[in-house]
């Protein structure tokens, strides 16, 4: 089954979309818009960062302790998503959120965080990365241009020097979306990647472990926007690529 299963990935690989950061946006776009699926941000949310979080589950043995870095923006709000769900699956998560997003959805579920007694700190002094095994990033997603700036430049200098493994949400943090450029001051290549909704540009050639979840597209617009996504099996909220 294993040579069969490979040999199946491998095809729909060479076939996938890998969009562009235009067409990514228009994907997400035609979630929200009205008239159209009818889907909320905080839905969407809820899903893709359960995605994440059993795609680690896949890789990752539980009992791990777990550093999930959050930007300020909806990549931040996977992540914070894939914090409490990291809990329920036996890890030990806690999460970095230098800025903190101001919008109610995300400031909900920093809520739900502290809920569940999971550490939230925004303390640009931190350093002690010993104390963790793993290391989620959800700094920025797929909107991002480079280059990376301000306070952010400091934290992905601080993950990269970590040592630790990294799992990025959607897209490397920093790395350009259309060109695949990642130069110094992004994140470095990481170990493991969680494609949310499509698989985008920028993944072409990289050699890691890669998953994508995106169970919530809904047929229509993976037909509309030639997706070509893979099928997941049974019921499994994500899929290895």
């Amino acid at each position: 089954c294993r040579p069969v299963c490979g040999v199946v990935r491998r095809n729909w690989m060479m076939r996938t979309k890998y969009c562009s950061q235009a067409e990514a946006t228009l994907v997400d776009e035609r979630f929200f818009a009205e008239g159209g699926l009818h889907y909320t941000i905080d839905q969407l949310m809820e899903l893709a960062g359960l995605a994440v979080a059993t795609a680690v589950r896949k890789e990752f043995p539980p009992d791990r302790r777990v550093l999930v870095v959050s930007g300020p923006g909806n990549n931040g709000g996977d992540g914070l998503v894939c914090a409490r769900h990291l809990l329920y699956f036996g890890y030990k998560p806690a999460v970095w959120y230098p800025k903190p997003g101001s919008t109610p959805v995300l400031q909900g579920l920093v809520k739900q965080l502290i809920v569940h007694e999971i550490s939230v700190t925004t303390d640009l002094s931190l350093t002690d990365f010993a104390s963790f095994d793993l290391i989620v990033d959800g700094i920025f997603g797929y909107s991002f241009k480079p280059p990376v700036r301000g306070m952010f430049a400091d934290v992905i200098k601080k993950v990269n020097a970590s040592g630790l493994p990294i799992v990025s949400i959607d897209v490397p943090s920093g790395w350009d979306v259309d060109s695949g450029d990642h130069p110094e001051g992004t994140i470095r290549e990481p170990d493991m990647v969680i494609s949310l909704s499509c698989v985008k540009r920028c993944m072409q050639g990289y050699k890691g472990v890669h998953y994508l979840g995106g169970r919530f597209v809904p047929p229509c617009l993976a037909k509309e926007m030639a997706l070509n996504l893979p099928p997941y099996p049974s019921y499994e909220q994500v899929v290895k690529l």
